[in-house]
Parts: structure tokens; C-alpha cells; sequence
């Protein structure tokens, strides 16, 4: 059988649970040896690198802060050391505001929290990945959100709509930038089964799930498996495009 993603070396950053882990899973099932990078969740990390050793793949986990420009300079070349190459560079990794302590903070200081780590972060992170990945080409995939594109009532979504449409203007740029070496492109996730899904009361969450068109919340599954396509010489053509995963929320 043929692997989409064999003989490639994949980035993952933010793998160590959630969407970032179900698509180092899924790159490493699809023929890719994967580094993955976690800040705090070390444990988390350690349980993904034993399973994708498991699947035969080689496999790393490092530690990366996004909000520190040093840490995000050295992650490129730790990967590629012990992998050999990068091929492929997945800005998954972002603050969250939604849960835990973030969901306390004052909504400036989640503003500035995803400024910084987000969308200075992946634009970071991004410029180095274009000098990381291989001379002969390689793919960059960058995280939006699907409602960016609709916009949402409410302060979060009206600072998480900002964070990530910069995101997403500065990926189109990018894709110019770089073509035709490296492609870049953008996921858009929607309504995901994460923490922040878990945490919403039984009558919301079947809200979310019927006003969708498609009738369920999206997994980190589905969103994997769309960064497989984007990232395999299946998607070969496509470059500065954004990819919703939401179900048909957003069309």
C-alpha cells in the first residue's frame, strides 16, 4: 500500500495532545518519521513518541515555548538534526484562553496572550521553517479558524477572529512569498471535540452539533486527516488556500 507521506520528516508543534496529537499519529500512519513539539505537557509528549515508535517511524519531542523567540529558533534545527530533514512544518501550537487558567484572565491579557504566542509565534516559527525545510522543496501548514471568515458574536471570538485571520492574511503572503520551493497553506478548524467541547453544558453542546449541517462536532481525527492531504504530494497544486474543518458551519 502506498503511504501519502512516506520518506518525509514532519513538524508538529502543540502534538503532545488534542488536534496537534491525532495529526502526528496520522503523519506517522501515513510513512513519516515526526518530531513534535510540547511546552509544559512533557508526559503527554513522551506517550505520543512511544506511539509512533510503535508504528516503526522515528520520533522526538521537544520543548517549545512560543512566546519565546529563542525557543522557536531552536526548535528547527532539533528536529532536523535527529531526523535528518524536514519536509514538512505544522504551526498547530497556541495559547488557550478557553480553559484552565486562561479562560481567567482579563480579556486584554488574552488578547495580548494570543498576539504573542499565536500569531507572533507562528510567524516566527513559519520564517524559520522556510529556511529549515528541505532545499528541494517542502510544505508548511499553518492554523486558522473556520468562523474567521464569518465572524462570531462575543469578546473571545472577537479576539480569537483577529489572532487568527492575521494568521491567515499573513499565510497567503507567505504562500507568495515562497512559492514555488514551499507551499503554504491554512487549516481552518471549527467546532472540534477538544477540552474547551468537554467543558460545555449537555444542552450547548448538542446546539453546537445541530446547527452544524453535518450534525456532529468535528474530532481532532478529521482534522488530521485533512493536514495529511495538505502536507502529501496529493495536494501538490494547491498553495495559499485555507482548508475549513467545520462540519459545513462555515461555507
Amino acid at each position: 500500500m502506498d503511504l501519502p507521506l512516506a520518506n518525509h520528516a514532519v513538524l508538529v508543534t502543540g502534538a503532545s495532545s488534542g488536534i496537534g496529537r491525532a495529526i502526528a499519529i496520522a503523519a506517522a500512519h501515513a510513512g513519516a518519521d515526526v518530531a513534535i513539539t510540547y511546552r509544559a505537557n512533557a508526559e503527554g509528549a513522551r506517550q505520543v513518541v512511544r506511539e509512533i515508535d510503535a508504528l516503526g517511524r522515528r520520533a522526538v519531542s521537544i520543548a517549545l515555548d512560543l512566546g519565546d523567540d529563542r525557543s522557536i529558533r531552536d526548535v528547527g534545527p532539533a528536529a532536523r538534526e535527529t531526523l535528518g530533514r524536514l519536509d514538512v512544518w505544522i504551526n498547530n501550537a497556541g495559547a488557550d484562553i478557553l480553559t484552565g487558567a486562561g479562560a481567567d484572565l482579563s480579556p486584554i491579557d488574552r488578547l495580548d496572550v494570543l498576539l504573542r504566542v499565536d500569531l507572533r509565534g507562528t510567524i516566527i516559527a513559519s520564517w524559520q521553517a522556510v529556511e529549515m525545510l528541505d532545499a528541494r522543496g517542502g510544505v508548511i501548514i499553518n492554523m486558522s479558524w473556520d468562523h474567521v471568515l464569518t465572524g462570531m458574536a462575543g469578546r473571545n471570538p472577537q479576539i480569537y477572529a483577529a489572532v487568527k485571520g492575521g494568521i491567515l492574511a499573513f499565510s497567503k503572503s507567505l504562500a507568495r512569498s515562497t512559492a514555488p520551493r514551499v507551499r503554504v497553506n491554512v487549516l481552518a478548524p471549527g467546532w472540534i471535540e477538544t477540552a474547551f467541547g468537554a467543558n460545555l453544558d449537555d444542552a450547548r453542546h448538542r446546539e453546537v452539533a445541530e446547527s452544524t449541517p453535518l450534525k456532529r462536532w468535528g474530532t481532532p481525527e478529521d482534522v488530521a486527516g485533512a493536514a495529511v492531504f495538505l502536507a502529501s504530494p496529493a495536494a501538490s497544486f494547491l498553495t495559499g488556500q485555507t482548508l475549513c474543518i467545520g462540519g459545513g458551519a462555515v461555507m
